[in-house]
């Protein structure tokens, strides 16, 4: 087996869709699966996930990639297309168009081919990113209602700090939101997975799952156990060697740790050349053998230490989780001033991958 090594779990992805839609039982899902997936693998995901009502992805190459592995469900391209060329390639591929911007408003008006889009128009209720503001909404959205190439309209926006607990930004941004919208009598999107899980307001006719669906927590304070998810990646690597380092020896480069005891240490074959953070601080939680550790020193290109003080049964060839079913990557994150999404979607090339579960479900 080679490590490292991700595994991917298709029926880890089913479990947490079916948390989305326990939470949301009256709306359509959206399964955003921009980025490769977060890191899990486009079109696998895309087939694991195929009772979805829909896919969301960030670009055009994404949505194509999809449409050529022969994925027939409706596919949202979340900021839309930018020139005349990628606006014809959208109609023949028969994707749903975000429109953010006046630019990309004219682009439909002034599209003559064959083909009519579904649109979602993007209100910016406070992100400050993408999307019409609350003094332009009106007249972009009159536009649109008279684009011949328009067939259906929607009305969407996204929320900024939809994690925050006490969520004041985020009942300002839903207040913008309706005031605008409210009345317009069409399908509505705002929850992603954090507005899902607290916002219940934020539940209309769509959401947008991402992070949860892979089974990570987008909620500090609260574990994807405590959520009912389940994590869909593991990774994982293998001890390739074990020393015994004396008291006040250093480990690694710039021996940044130094071993306050006579101390036993495992090197583990990962590094920051697979995606795993070169700042990851010493004390990093790792599991060896299943059982909880931490990394000392710092993260090389290809090998990670770890302590092996208190595990005098370790030995070269067991394995060392760095996330995954048994510590999720949300608890990894912060250890090296990052999120988890960034550590899902940094795994590098040379990681191998491995689904297990059913990747496809008969319909």
């Amino acid at each position: 087996m080679r490590f490292p090594l991700a595994t991917i779990d298709g029926d880890a992805l089913r479990h947490n869709l079916a948390v989305v839609r326990q939470l949301a039982p009256d709306a359509k899902v959206i399964a955003v699966i921009k980025a490769n997936a977060y890191g899990h693998g486009l079109l696998e995901t895309a087939r694991a996930l195929a009772s979805t009502d829909a896919f969301g992805v960030a670009r055009l190459d994404e949505g194509l990639a999809l449409r050529v592995a022969s994925i027939a469900s409706r596919i949202v391209l979340l900021e839309g297309v930018f020139t005349a060329a990628e606006l014809q390639t959208a109609a023949q591929a028969k994707l749903d168009l975000v429109v953010h911007t006046f630019e990309q408003l004219q682009l439909l008006e002034s599209f003559a081919a064959a083909g009519r889009f579904d649109v979602w128009v993007k209100l910016d209720s406070g992100m400050n990113r993408l999307g019409f503001r609350a003094e332009h909404f009106a007249a972009a959205w009159s536009r649109l209602q008279r684009c011949r190439c328009v067939a259906t309209l929607r009305a969407m926006t996204h929320l900024a700090a939809a994690e925050d607990r006490e969520g004041h930004a985020t009942r300002e941004q839903l207040a913008r939101f309706e005031r605008l919208t409210g009345l317009l009598g069409v399908e509505r999107s705002v929850a992603n997975s954090a507005g899902l899980i607290l916002t219940s307001a934020a539940r209309l006719d769509w959401v947008r799952p991402g992070l949860m669906l892979y089974g990570i927590s987008p909620v500090p304070g609260l574990s994807a156990a405590q959520l009912g998810l389940r994590p869909a990646m593991t990774l994982m690597t293998q001890l390739i060697a074990t020393r015994d380092v004396p008291k006040g020896e250093g480990v690694g480069y710039g021996a940044i740790w130094r071993a306050p005891v006579d101390s036993r240490i495992g090197i583990a074959a990962v590094g920051y050349g697979d995606g795993y953070p070169r700042n990851m601080r010493g004390g990093t939680p790792v599991l060896v053998g299943g059982v909880r550790t931490t990394v000392v020193g710092r993260v090389s290109m290809d090998m990670t230490a770890v302590d092996l003080t208190q595990l005098p049964q370790a030995q070269v060839g067991d394995e060392v989780t760095l996330w995954g079913e048994q510590l999720g990557a949300e608890e990894v994150a912060p250890f090296a001033d990052t999120i988890a999404y960034e550590l899902v979607c940094g795994i590098s090339q040379r990681v191998a991958v491995e689904w297990k579960g059913s990747v496809i479900r008969d319909s």
